[in-house]
């Protein structure tokens, strides 16, 4: 690529865009500076009035030994001023200070969770060491009062954040706290990025425009976003719109060409994010090991194995063993229903293709007519009529899954892994899918990390695909009981618009 052509001048009409950018950015930059100090005003409230009611519990209820006598609360002042401080201290340097667009509240409600746990323990035995012989001797901070401030400490900080989060989505829908962002690139995963952030203003985009590269025919914008110079444009662009973060999605770039983009982007405080090429989607998730000082890639790994493969085993059987147990009366009552309204069997067996790609028959709930299939498989729609009044209302809630505890409880599934589909459409999918025979390598689940996200139902194999190899090669006992806990709340919420 060489040398750019030198700039063009701005237009008229691209200064009065861009003026308005400017301004945008100027007040979206005040507010997310209030809204990161009012968080940590949040959060030491909250650790005060944590404090403040495990006291006044300790002193009142029942559930451990009420005290005979009990300092006053003014004692415990140099404590609370510990438990706030070193709380938020680790909380600093956690980054949870560092409001990240897009983050799982159950991983966030786990990382609150031991940072508070460490703050609290840390509280515990530094005031002895600090206060002692100071003229402000640390009164008794009893086992019960620790335990209620810890409880309380945990339950009202994320709860205060959970209004502040809702707080800040409020504020992004209403475009008063969004990141000018600008995307270069117009083809397919520039249309794709674009379209994902204008349908989800709460990740907090301004998207001000999009810059062609390797720009071939007319150019045209795209759901209503300009397009708003060329590549040799891209520094005046970032200053004039005062961009806050640039995405780069050219598709397979060229090491130099890649190199002049990220130059041509390197402006003050700009965000730079790059689009991965197709060599990192083939090679899944990358991470770097060493060879006796020589550096080497790793491009396919296997996180479930070992003994890690005995842990899963084990959460599947006990878990499904009491689910069996526990929801049996439901079970029951729901089997009663689908006879009472229409003929054929109550269970409905279909062969699909699990660990290693071995066949085996999952046990669901019938939710359709008994002949739903005499013209052959096929996708099930919104307003099927093959499907019954009864299995509308299972299939919508996924009660209908719930006799797969059976296939769980006998070791052909996972309670969460990749869901398993028909050998008629797996012979499909694995040729035109590049790594799509990669996700059998575990046993196919209940529910996944790609249900969890949204695709099941008629949605887009290949990102299907590529969130299942995710899964597969990132396993963790924790990332099971995330995905079984997403599920339970959106299942409980119906906010999974693909059930039909």
């Amino acid at each position: 690529m060489g040398g750019n052509p030198p700039a063009r001048p701005l237009d008229s009409d691209r200064q009065r865009r861009g003026l308005a950018a400017a301004k945008h950015a100027r007040r979206s930059r005040r507010v997310k500076a209030f809204m990161s100090v009012l968080l940590m005003i949040i959060d030491a409230s909250m650790l005060m009035l944590a404090f403040v009611l495990a006291y006044r519990v300790r002193g009142s209820v029942q559930f451990f030994n009420v005290p005979n006598v009990q300092p006053m609360l003014t004692q415990y002042i140099p404590t609370i001023f510990f438990h706030v401080v070193i709380i938020m201290t680790i909380f600093y340097f956690s980054r949870f200070y560092h409001m990240r667009r897009a983050v799982s509240r159950i991983d966030h409600a786990r990382n609150l969770l031991g940072a508070i746990t460490i703050g609290a323990l840390l509280v515990n035995s530094i005031q002895d060491l600090v206060l002692r012989n100071t003229g402000y001797d640390p009164v008794d901070y009893p086992r019960t009062l620790f335990f209620y401030v810890w409880v309380f400490s945990a339950v009202l900080v994320v709860s205060g954040r959970e209004v502040h989060r809702a707080l800040r989505r409020l504020l992004r829908r209403n475009s008063i706290e969004r990141d000018n962002l600008l995307i270069i690139g117009v083809g397919n995963v520039a249309k794709d990025i674009t379209k994902r952030i204008l349908n989800n203003p709460q990740l907090g985009y301004n998207v001000v425009g999009m810059i062609p590269v390797r720009p071939t025919g007319k150019q045209t914008p795209f759901m209503n976003v300009p397009l708003i110079g060329d590549q040799s444009e891209i520094p005046q662009i970032i200053d004039l719109y005062a961009i806050d973060q640039v995405i780069i999605a050219v598709p397979d770039p060229q090491r130099s060409e890649l190199v002049d983009l990220i130059t041509l982007c390197q402006r003050g405080k700009v965000d730079i994010k790059v689009y991965p090429d197709m060599f990192a989607y083939m090679a899944g998730d990358l991470s770097v090991d060493d060879l006796g000082g020589t550096p080497l890639i790793t491009v396919r790994d296997t996180a479930l194995r070992g003994w890690k493969l005995s842990l899963k085993r084990g959460l599947d059987f006990v878990g499904s063993g009491i689910g069996l147990i526990f929801l049996s009366p439901a079970m029951l009552l729901t089997a009663t229903l689908i006879k009472l309204e229409s003929p054929g069997d109550v269970f409905f067996t279909q062969e699909r293709m699990g660990l290693d790609g071995r066949p085996f028959q999952m046990i669901k709930f019938r939710s359709m007519r008994a002949d739903a299939e005499k013209n052959g498989p096929g996708w099930t729609t919104p307003g099927d009529p093959r499907i019954t009044k009864i299995g509308a209302f299972i299939r919508k809630t996924n009660w209908d899954e719930i006799p797969q505890l059976i296939n769980v409880f006998i070791g052909e599934m996972s309670l969460v892994g990749p869901r398993p589909e028909r050998p008629f459409y797996v012979q499909q999918f694995r040729e035109r899918i590049p790594r799509y025979m990669e996700r059998h390598r575990e046993k196919a689940g209940m529910t996944g990390w790609a249900q969890v996200n949204g695709l099941r139902g008629d949605t887009s194999i290949a990102e299907r695909t590529s969130y299942d190899l995710w899964y597969v090669e990132n396993w963790s006992l924790w990332l099971d009981i995330k995905i079984i806990i997403r599920t339970v709340i959106q299942t409980a919420l119906r906010r999974d618009k693909n059930a039909y």
